[in-house]
């Protein structure tokens, strides 16, 4: 029987952890769910090679990524459009790509976006915990982030072949400024006025990251801020997955895959699941702006 490949890891960039669908059920336990930040984006890097959906893929932050594979393999990469190369030759994202033994694959950054996911046919064999192999940044459950030099062997995960080994990149905004679905939160009364989230444009604070994506007015902006009502402090409660807080500084956070489950700042708005996904491709700077659906 010809043993699993292994992926030696080259190169890692600023981060790259290794990711699935989450531990979903374990917020009582103060657990978030963790998993792919880009949902979207990590179930489509596993069906362009006919793996489960559970199968762990490597979230690849901004680019910088290589690994040598020891085998043969079948690996796809998925996000924003980038640059996947094989040995130094183009060999484009979005679809499935064959891996000879002693290939290396290297993902560059995206030209616009944060995240790309690489699968590999069987997934990504590091340990579970808590029934997921994700690297939860915040509670510091799952493996270590992924390092140079690291070995990982492919697991058993693969289900039938797929249909097609091809699907299109996600089309870069048509405006400059990203436009997020929101619906109203539970705690739209705690400000002033909570509708002025919708009004005008945010700015990407750099102190974001897989917790939450930190929000600015833009530098000489005359767009109203955020206030809070002069009220007393809630007790701290659950916080959804995508939802919008808060804090008294007026400035909102977007809560992302590894955030807190409660949260004594009040969520005025909750992400629907396709605008996560394109939070989760925000990097510092990006505009963004809020529609009500």
């Amino acid at each position: 029987m010809t043993p699993p490949a292994v992926f030696t890891i080259g190169s890692v960039g600023p981060l790259a952890t290794a990711q699935d669908l989450g531990r979903p059920g374990f917020a009582h336990l103060g657990v978030p769910r963790s998993g792919g930040a880009d949902l979207g984006a990590l179930t489509a890097a596993n069906r362009l090679v006919g793996n489960q959906a559970s199968a762990a893929v490597i979230e690849i932050t901004m680019g910088g990524f290589s690994a040598r594979v020891h085998g043969t393999a079948l690996v796809s990469v998925t996000g924003p459009a980038t640059r996947v190369r094989v040995d130094g030759h183009d060999v484009g994202s979005h679809c499935a790509v064959s891996l000879r033994n002693g290939e290396t694959v290297s993902v560059t950054a995206p030209h616009r976006g944060c995240r790309n996911y690489i699968a590999v046919r069987g997934g990504f064999d590091v340990s579970p915990e808590l029934g997921s192999r994700s690297t939860d940044t915040l509670s510091g459950l799952g493996p270590d982030p992924l390092r140079v030099g690291d070995e990982i062997p492919v697991g058993d995960e693969s289900g039938a072949w797929p249909a097609v080994m091809v699907v299109p990149p996600p089309q870069p905004p048509v405006t400059p400024a990203v436009e997020l679905t929101v619906r109203a939160g539970p705690r739209s009364d705690r400000l002033v006025d909570a509708d002025l989230l919708l009004t005008g444009s945010w700015r990407v604070n750099p102190a974001s990251n897989r917790i939450g994506v930190r929000l600015d007015r833009a530098q000489h902006s005359t767009d109203p801020a955020l206030e809070h009502r002069d009220l007393p402090d809630l007790r701290s409660e659950g916080v959804p997955l995508g939802g919008v807080q808060v804090p008294p500084s007026g400035q909102p956070v977007l809560f992302l895959a590894d955030h807190p489950v409660t949260g004594g700042y009040p969520v005025i708005g909750v992400l629907t699941p396709s605008a996560v996904d394109l939070a989760a491709q925000l990097v510092a700077g990006d505009s963004v702006r809020f529609v009500v659906g």
